[in-house]
């Protein structure tokens, strides 16, 4: 990727997306599951129905998958064999939303089309269309996903023309905030396989622009100008981390940036790019919210700030770290890897949402 775009060839992020392709399935139904790919509020969407009669409303759930918000697809392998098997063992509607992806549509539209798509979905006749209980409803999303889902919280909270609240959000590995791309996290895992920070770096500058000078500044972490230092309060690790997340690390505070590059690319400093900039107050009107963080990822900082921000807000968290395991590892529970640590934490999510949606 990195060598046909410095040649000229094609767009890194193409490249990249070959992985989608290759892995992506068609919408197939089978004796448990109904499956058609669908609109909803004209963003195309992934839809499984439960074939098995509820014996009541059943649960609803609006997932997004990850991939940076360049890649990924709501049929690939691992992201449909998840929303099956959901649908089926918990009767649950899953609407798994096929977002349009930078950078050929740059933040805000991946926002804007789950947030579309959401809004729709809660809307009191769509509930009662596919039979779900508007009291059990709600969004999730892994990685990039998950900083979708943790953003479409926020915005509900704000929108007097939804009426629906959600039960639970539940957060992937999900990547919060773009102001501190240097936590322990980043530190420790720079050159971990699937994630390492330069990837997680070209995935935040291309939300926004292809623009080399953001994607240098972020990759030094001098992007966030000195007006905007205020922001770091709701990302300072040194006192939001446990200890055992700190190790050794020593918390250098912030080095701003140019003020002008703030100016042209604003996203990565508005709520609906890093929700872990919420202020308290936001925050403590949040549902019950599932928090999954892996060790061996550059993410987990910002999940476990994340999970002791929501808490300190008042709201119920669980937060579930799992010491050996890496970025996407729960994608691998269709791969012919077969790893144990996947199935472990899909079961785990599984348990999770039957006890609490």
């Amino acid at each position: 990727s990195e060598a046909a775009d410095m040649l000229g060839l094609m767009h890194y992020m193409d490249i990249m997306r070959l992985i989608t392709v290759m892995e992506t399935t068609p919408a197939t139904s089978d004796e448990n599951v109904t499956v058609t790919d669908t609109k909803f509020s004209h963003v195309t969407v992934r839809l499984y129905l439960p074939r098995r009669e509820p014996g009541g409303l059943r649960r609803g759930m609006v997932y997004f998958h990850g991939g940076g918000w360049c890649l990924g697809d709501a049929g690939m392998k691992s992201y449909d064999h998840m929303s099956r098997r959901v649908s089926n063992e918990l009767n649950v509607v899953v609407v798994s939303v096929n977002y349009r992806l930078a950078p050929q549509h740059r933040f805000p539209t991946p926002f804007e089309d789950v947030y579309a798509v959401t809004k729709f979905f809660l809307q009191s006749k769509v509930l009662a269309q596919y039979k779900v209980d508007p009291a059990r409803v709600c969004v999730a999303g892994d990685s990039a996903g998950g900083n979708l889902a943790a953003a479409v919280a926020q915005q509900l909270l704000e929108d007097p023309e939804v009426k629906t609240k959600l039960k639970a959000q539940i957060l992937i590995y999900p990547v919060l905030q773009a102001l501190d791309l240097d936590l322990p996290s980043y530190r420790d895992n720079e050159n971990k396989p699937v994630l390492p920070k330069s990837l997680m770096v070209r995935f935040w500058s291309e939300y926004f622009t292809s623009d080399p000078s953001l994607r240098e500044a972020m990759a030094s972490n001098r992007h966030v100008p000195a007006e905007s230092g205020h922001l770091f309060q709701f990302v300072n690790w040194s006192h939001l981390l446990p200890e055992e997340m700190r190790k050794a690390h020593v918390y250098r505070g912030p080095t701003f940036g140019s003020a002008a590059l703030a100016r042209r690319y604003p996203g990565f400093l508005d709520l609906r790019a890093s929700p872990l900039l919420a202020s308290h107050a936001q925050l403590r009107r949040l549902p019950h919210t599932y928090i999954l963080t892996c060790e061996h990822d550059v993410l987990r900082d910002d999940g476990a700030m994340y999970a002791q921000r929501l808490r300190a807000a008042g709201v119920r968290v669980t937060h579930d770290h799992a010491q050996d395991a890496f970025h996407g590892a729960l994608m691998f529970i269709s791969w012919p890897l077969d790893l144990a640590v996947g199935h472990r934490l899909f079961h785990r999510y599984v348990e999770w949402i039957n006890e609490n949606l």
